[in-house]
């Protein structure tokens, strides 16, 4: 168990699920444990923010309601309605009626302001711990233009959660996927980039090629991928504001399952000739490549550990799909999956500390995690088709993407946490498949 503690507050964090001991400040401190158990998710109350001028009026509840979802989100915590209220909160700076907030049983509670000037949005706020009746940590403060509203909203979620947790938050963040429509048998599939929430979708391509694979660069301003628009699949490096794209160095052979490194300098793929396929690394800059494995078996889906000195694949090369690890300078791999079933589609954890899989067992498709030793593998879905983990930036929640069956079955994109619980379907205007999430947002 990893605990995070605060005054009067303290989150303790491990793989489980969540109990709540409810306790005054008096005594001893309020503490979240995630234990094998029922689920309690801590009460918080956040006021609509004030707005300071009526410029900020048609930003300040709907702000409001972004953070409260975020936080709900998680599972671990619950917003007290505002119509529970008995304090309403019309001035950022007037004192905190904490016996109001805590008859309403409000653990935390959350106040904000919000105003305009021209275009530039000024966002403020305060976190207190009720039960002790103080603020945890320094008030904060965002600027940023009028359009990015939805982001204030996340980076403030981001400072609660990280306060309340002791762990960085995942809100400001964006996933790049595949935009799916159409009928199964001529689906049209489109890159396209959303928040980590589905919300602002943006169409990176059109339908006139099938795209695969896209994965976010560690500063989350290019993605790579794989396009049929030549014939064969081609990795692709594209900027995601300009949209300009080129092929990334010399590929003769069939070119898929690309990630980059943790630095964004290399990129590893699988490269397929006469059937086979092997494990590359190529250099963004000068598409210099350098080959890692080299075997009868097909060796793909690679991911590099988050100090870039191994890399974990999948490979056929014992009968069936399992997971392997090895240096980043190649050489030989030790496999370290051993139950049953089939394994692929491995990303190292960017807390460096697990690796999420994809399973098929039974006839069932899983997402799981293991240690990086093939070690405590813990399966937390089960259905048709579930496939392509990703992981938030903090590492504690994975998204994924899961088809349903039949004739008229169809992708569409899933977040899970690391504790299997908390599933959740992500909101997005068509079909989804493939998602790859970033880093946070700078």
């Amino acid at each position: 168990m990893i605990k995070y503690c605060m005054t009067y507050l303290c989150a303790a964090l491990a793989i489980m699920t969540l109990m709540f001991s409810e306790v005054t400040a008096q005594t001893k401190p309020l503490r979240i444990e995630i234990t094998q158990g029922v689920v309690e998710p801590m009460p918080f109350a956040a006021p609509v923010f004030v707005a300071e001028n009526t410029a900020a009026r048609k930003y300040a509840q709907e702000l409001t309601a972004v953070l409260a979802a975020d936080l709900v989100g998680t599972g671990l915590f619950r917003e007290i309605p505002n119509a529970a209220h008995i304090s309403k909160v019309t001035n950022f700076n007037a004192p905190v009626q904490f016996a109001d907030w805590k008859a309403i049983n409000a653990q935390a509670l959350i106040t904000g302001a919000v105003s305009v000037s021209g275009n530039k949005l000024i966002v403020k706020f305060r976190l207190f711990d009720v039960f002790a009746q103080t603020a945890l940590g320094d008030g904060l403060q965002f600027v940023a233009t009028t359009n990015s509203m939805r982001r204030m909203s996340h980076k403030v979620a981001d400072a609660v959660y990280s306060r309340l947790t002791g762990e960085t938050g995942y809100f400001d963040s964006r996933v790049v996927y595949i935009a799916e429509e159409g009928p199964k048998n001529n689906r049209q599939k489109r890159l396209a980039l959303m928040d980590y929430d589905g919300a602002n979708v943006r169409y990176l391509t059109d339908a006139s090629s099938i795209v695969l694979s896209p994965r976010f660069s560690p500063n989350a301003r290019e993605i790579i991928y794989t396009s049929y628009e030549t014939g064969s699949p081609r990795v692709f490096l594209m900027n995601v504001d300009t949209l300009k794209r080129r092929i990334l160095g010399d590929q003769p052979a069939m070119a898929f399952a690309p990630r980059f490194s943790p630095d964004g300098t290399k990129v590893v793929m699988s490269l397929s000739e006469r059937g086979n396929a092997d494990i590359f690394m190529v250099e963004v800059a000068t598409g210099q490549k350098k080959r890692l494995t080299s075997s009868p078996a097909i060796d793909t889906a690679p991911s590099f550990s988050p100090d870039g000195s191994k890399i974990v694949f999948e490979s056929d090369r014992s009968g069936g799909q399992q997971i392997y690890v090895m240096s980043v300078k190649g050489g030989s791999a030790k496999r370290i999956s051993s139950g049953s079933g089939r394994y692929g589609t491995p990303v190292w954890s960017p807390r460096g500390d697990m690796i999420a899989f994809t399973k098929l067992n039974k006839g069932r498709f899983h997402i799981g995690v293991m240690r990086t030793d093939g070690s405590r593998e813990k399966l937390l879905t089960a259905s048709f088709l579930d496939e392509g983990p990703t992981w938030s930036p903090n590492g504690r929640v994975l998204m994924f993407f899961r088809e349903t069956a039949g004739a008229n079955g169809a992708p569409s994109i899933y977040s899970v946490d690391i504790t299997g619980r908390n599933l959740r379907k992500v909101k997005t205007p068509t079909f989804g498949s493939d998602p790859a999430w970033s880093k946070l947002l700078k």
